[in-house]
């Protein structure tokens, strides 16, 4: 982010004036547009207000920009005398189309991570830099030369990463499949984007855990799909409520994370997963399995993926190489029919013609280097480390505000809050003290409940984040108790 030099000659106000000059120039902000307020602008530039409002005053001298009482400062629609009578009002075309936004926390978190990234980050999914093998890919980047032709490569992702996946299926989660019954994905979401684009229709009714990492996602939404929920315990889903909402809303498919579910980490019950595969057997109903986390498992026995029990071929398989080695790479893979597949790649050829080879080559090579049991294993003992260091933070800075099961694999620890406060609010007193998480609100609960992610955070990170967020917590608990 642009950031004014102090060591200029320059005067600051000047610097700042010129760069949203240049800025509107370009069509970033186009006539009309409204600008942050001085004392946003301040604060994300690092400078006193003051230094804004002179800044403002000389680009109204101008003409440039405009301010009205209770209206804010935005762009002039007559700059210089201009009246810009064909400009596009992008104002309604970003409001408009059929693809919704990410929800309001989700885009407050990210730009609160984008203005300092110096704030502990208990929000974001996915492995901090100590946790993935870079100095592993760096080593197989250096020995393979990636002299393939470089053209658009097989709508269904490289072959010979296929080819991998089926021996790293059949290794590591007892799944047999074929090359031929793979699609490549840039991950997780754009394998549920396919989905839910290709495969159901608007109106459609699916049934989502409860809560849910997929109610997170507009994807659902955005496809114009009603969604039903399936109650979440200490087991995971209950079977028997397929079969309820099939007989009332005739649901179409089930969504479910059942191995260290996000956002709870709780692992579907071995008992749960046979009704499962019945009752989907039963109904002829289609289960999209999302199985990012299972190859976290602390003690290194990973919970089996209901494809691995599926012998009717009811369940689609989602995997990620994010949430285990490195989520930059963008490789994730999905196991289906080959209808499906032929499909989906076909949906995704119009998209992007496929990915890019190199991660894919890269990937491939990862997973059956010698390097991958190793990782793996580091993985899961730091992991752990952090999992234990969040929680006897948690005990010693909140041990009678917060309760939690503690889960055995994933990246993720889902708290009920026991005082009562605004789950916004909350987010809003963390972030001015440094620090990010996920409201429970997010995935469809009610505001008392939150999602610690501890594999993004540093070590060192984690004990100062929980106090800042107890600092938070406790501030908005005084209010509501003096009220």
């Amino acid at each position: 982010m642009w950031k004014p030099d102090r060591q200029s000659n320059k005067p600051l106000y000047k610097q700042i004036a010129d760069y949203l000059e240049q800025r509107i120039s370009y069509g970033e902000f186009p006539p009309g547009s409204l600008l942050l307020s001085e004392r946003k602008l301040a604060e994300q530039l690092g400078v006193n207000r003051s230094t804004i409002i002179q800044a403002f005053a000389e680009l109204r001298s101008f003409g440039i920009i405009e301010s009205r009482t209770g209206s804010g400062t935005r762009v002039s629609t007559t700059k210089w005398g201009a009246t810009p009578k064909h400009t596009p009002n992008w104002k309604r075309y970003a409001e408009g189309g059929s693809f919704l936004p990410n929800p309001p926390f989700m885009r407050k978190i990210r730009e609160a991570l984008i203005d300092q990234p110096s704030r502990i980050d208990f929000a974001s999914g996915e492995l901090a830099a100590d946790l993935a093998p870079m100095d592993e890919i760096a080593s197989l980047m250096s020995t393979h030369h990636y002299t393939s032709y470089l053209g658009y490569d097989n709508p269904q992702g490289y072959v010979p990463l296929r080819e991998t996946l089926v021996s790293y299926l059949k290794r590591y989660r007892s799944i047999q499949t074929s090359e031929s019954s793979i699609l490549i994905t840039s991950g997780s979401q754009q394998s549920l984007y396919l989905i839910t684009q290709c495969l159901l229709s608007p109106g459609d009714a699916v049934a989502i855990e409860d809560p849910s990492y997929c109610y997170s996602l507009p994807v659902f939404q955005s496809a114009g799909l009603r969604l039903f929920r399936l109650p979440v315990d200490q087991h995971g889903i209950r079977p028997d409520d397929i079969r309820t909402l099939y007989k009332k809303h005739r649901i179409k498919m089930v969504f479910l994370n059942p191995n260290y579910q996000n956002p709870t980490g709780t692992v579907l019950a071995d008992e749960r997963r046979k009704q499962l595969l019945e009752v989907a057997s039963e109904l002829a109903l289609p289960i999209v399995e999302d199985d990012p986390f299972s190859l976290t498992a602390y003690e290194g026995n990973p919970p089996a993926p209901l494809k691995s029990l599926d012998t009717v071929g009811s369940i689609l398989y989602i995997g990620s190489f994010s949430k285990i080695a490195a989520s930059g790479l963008r490789v994730g893979w999905m196991v289906a029919p080959r209808s499906i597949v032929e499909r989906l790649a076909d949906a995704r050829q119009q998209m992007d013609f496929g990915l890019s080879v190199i991660p894919q080559q890269v990937a491939g090579q990862f997973l059956k280097s010698s390097h991958f049991e190793p990782h793996l294993e580091r993985l899961r003992i730091q992991l752990k480390f952090k999992r234990d260091l969040l929680i006897n933070t948690l005990r010693k800075e909140l041990h009678d505000s917060v309760i939690y099961d503690i889960p055995h694999g994933g990246l993720h620890l889902w708290c009920k809050l026991l005082p009562d406060v605004n789950d916004g609010k909350l987010l809003d007193e963390a972030i001015r003290r440094g620090v990010v998480f996920v409201p429970g609100s997010v995935y469809g609960s009610d505001s008392s409940f939150i999602r610690f992610t501890f594999a993004r955070a540093k070590n060192d990170e984690i004990e100062p984040g929980i106090s800042r967020f107890a600092e938070a917590l406790r501030s908005l608990s005084n209010i509501n108790s003096s009220l």
